[in-house]
């Protein structure tokens, strides 16, 4: 973590893929052809993830990292704005070891050839009898990237977490602390009455949603650039049904953990890869993808994907650009009408 790293070249890079355009199972994506030649640092080592196909929990990545500021596009999949950061295989990177050195010119990336159309094709995965295209990326094919489950006791994970910097101990500490009420929580829920429970026996966190039917929306019409806040876990939690959704978009602790904060918008969300089908699904009610705000893995044995988290307007709400302007602006105008 925090190595100065080159992304190798596309010939170099292409010459270690397989016939499908990966290796170990990871697919190497067009949109990843833009960091070819240029120096990063390693964000995280990506030795581990968060298993959102099939829910079963953390799995093992070998030989990967994150790179800081690389994240997918979305270009050659169909605009899809989920922003999911990329997982570059060791064998994709060159070690820096004189962080002095002046960083060099990306390379030519080649024009054509066999091994492009290759990543290009991809891409698309087998059409839906509906006649849909599907897509096929990173996110979609991570259980086959990641095939072995990791045991949450499993200590390799964590001295790697420690090892690597990914976290520290107080950070290790936590998750464990956090599993272990949730396992309690969940077993006491299971043989107590309802009245002997604690908080219902609700994960730590303590989401829950109270609607029964259609929930409530709000259109606030908000761009990129604008400053906004993030309600409070209460008021958004008055928005959610019994699955704690609201419009079929969830919410969950580690999204609670964000609330109060104030971020800038970043991008209206209105398209993104389901990662279990491949479909491009198109938002009815678009979403919003606010700026460093993403999921840290704190109740997820410290994950470090960093999903970035879809908001519904409803749960946001606009901070003044210059509230003090504002009333003072109020005042003079006051005074105005006053002396007139």
């Amino acid at each position: 973590m925090g190595d100065l790293v080159e992304v190798r070249s596309a010939p170099e890079i292409l010459a270690t893929l397989d016939e499908r355009g990966e290796l170990d199972n990871l697919p190497f994506m067009p949109e990843m052809l833009q960091f070819c030649g240029k120096r990063l640092t390693v964000h995280k080592v990506a030795h581990k993830l968060c298993d959102t196909i099939s829910a079963s929990g953390n799995r093992w990545m070998n030989n990967a990292v994150h790179l800081t500021g690389s994240r997918c596009d979305g270009s050659a999949h169909g605009g899809c704005q989920t922003a999911c950061s990329l997982y570059w295989k060791e064998s994709w990177l060159r070690r820096i070891e004189d962080r002095l050195t002046p960083t060099i010119n990306p390379a030519n990336l080649p024009a054509g050839g066999d091994k492009i159309t290759i990543l290009d094709r991809a891409t698309r995965k087998p059409m839906g009898q509906d006649g849909e295209e599907h897509f096929s990326c990173q996110a979609t094919e991570l259980l086959r990237a990641a095939p072995c489950s990791i045991r949450f006791f499993n200590l390799r994970q964590y001295i790697t977490d420690l090892k690597t910097g990914n976290v520290n101990i107080g950070e290790v500490l936590r998750s464990v602390l956090f599993h272990l009420f949730n396992i309690y929580q969940d077993r006491s829920k299971r043989v107590l009455p309802s009245c002997l429970t604690l908080k219902e026996g609700l994960s730590w966190g303590f989401v829950k949603g109270c609607l029964e039917g259609s929930t409530p929306t709000a259109a606030l019409d908000l761009q990129p650039g604008e400053l906004v806040r993030i309600k409070t876990k209460e008021e958004i939690m008055q928005t959610l049904d019994l699955r704690r959704l609201n419009r079929g978009m969830g919410f969950e602790e580690e999204m609670a953990r964000s609330c109060g904060r104030t971020a800038r918008v970043t991008r209206r969300v209105e398209r993104c890869i389901d990662e279990k089908t491949g479909r491009l699904l198109t938002m009815k009610n678009p979403c919003i993808a606010l700026e460093g705000v993403v999921c840290e893995g704190v109740y997820h044995a410290n994950c470090p994907r960093e999903f970035i988290p879809f908001w519904r307007e409803i749960w946001l709400e606009r901070v003044e650009k210059n509230p003090n302007q504002t009333a003072a602006t109020a005042k003079d105008n006051s005074m105005s009408c006053d002396q007139s």
